[in-house]
């Protein structure tokens, strides 16, 4: 399977996983995998709304908002990674 040695470790592990078909068959999934953390992100760590707003505390938003830009960053990784 082709290295992808410039990607973070997340994105590496990722990438290692799902992007070997069968032994020695490389095939780039990059693009799903992609989609499916976003999605993941979108379950796991929605974007605030009103009540979140009034009932968390800033940091608690700002931790929220640092996990799901994580997911990002690995989704774009992973999608623009060729």
């Amino acid at each position: 399977m082709a290295l992808a040695s410039d990607l973070s470790p997340a994105a590496q592990a990722i990438w290692e996983a799902f992007n070997e078909d069968e032994a020695g068959v490389f095939v780039d999934y990059g693009d799903k995998l992609a989609t499916a953390l976003r999605a993941a992100a979108d379950q796991v760590v929605p974007e605030p709304d009103d009540w979140d707003k009034d009932n968390f505390s800033i940091q608690a938003l700002r931790l929220r908002s640092l996990v799901r830009d994580r997911f990002f960053i690995i989704a774009a990784e992973l999608e623009n990674h060729k």
